[in-house]
């Protein structure tokens, strides 16, 4: 399901327009900030001759996120890397969702309705022009703009374009969208509680707002 994925978020790209929102995030709020240690790594392709991406920690800021990302070509196969805010196949950054359920993605992937990438404005250190076999590229992606708070965020890595024939199992052109998700934490709610000691006083006391995971 991935391939399919990959080839149908290239499409909307291509075709220059932005996908539906796939429904509405449970809580419109922005999420305060906040930072999570993710260790994810996921594979595509066999030994030998696969692309290998890693994703060690993601952020909310106070002005927007940011994620540490890695990349590495264990293929013998060179990788044109698609740079660029002008490029229509740089989607590198974060596609974010009202469910961490795999299954919805695949649905709204079917439909038609996956969420528009919300694309890393910067990329540190620059990504480079093409990955060598055996390179790996490791950096910060990050970009403006508050996240909702209860929605569910997966890593895009991409356009990765092979120069020559790919591996056997891969595609020619690679857009990596993570079946890991990470759940973005919700605002804490100030609840207001009635002190029963004293009728001419009333307490505040800080809740957590119910997370279901």
């Amino acid at each position: 399901m991935r391939r399919l994925l990959a080839g149908a978020l290239l499409a909307l790209l291509a075709a220059g327009c932005g996908a539906a929102t796939g429904g509405p995030i449970p809580d419109a709020r922005p999420a305060p900030p906040q930072s999570a240690t993710l260790g994810w790594q996921e594979v595509y392709g066999d030994p030998g001759a696969r692309l290998v991406f890693n994703v060690s920690s993601l952020a909310v800021t106070p002005r927007g996120w940011q994620a540490d990302v890695s990349v590495e070509n264990q293929s013998k196969v060179r990788f044109a890397v698609a740079t660029g805010k002008t490029s229509i196949d740089s989607s590198f950054g974060l596609m974010i969702l009202p469910t961490g359920d795999h299954r919805e993605l695949d649905r709204l992937n079917t439909a038609g309705e996956l969420p528009a990438v919300r694309q890393a404005e910067t990329i540190e250190p620059p990504l480079p022009g093409v990955l060598e076999p055996g390179e790996t590229w490791t950096g910060t992606l990050a970009a403006n703009g508050a996240l909702p708070g209860g929605s569910w965020a997966r890593v895009v890595f991409g356009a990765f374009v092979a120069m020559g024939k790919p591996p056997t199992g891969l595609q020619d052109r690679v857009i990596w969208i993570t079946d890991h998700t990470h759940l973005i934490e919700r605002a804490r709610q100030a609840t207001s509680v009635v002190n029963s000691a004293s009728s001419a006083r009333a307490a505040k006391s800080p809740s957590p707002a119910a997370i279901s995971r």
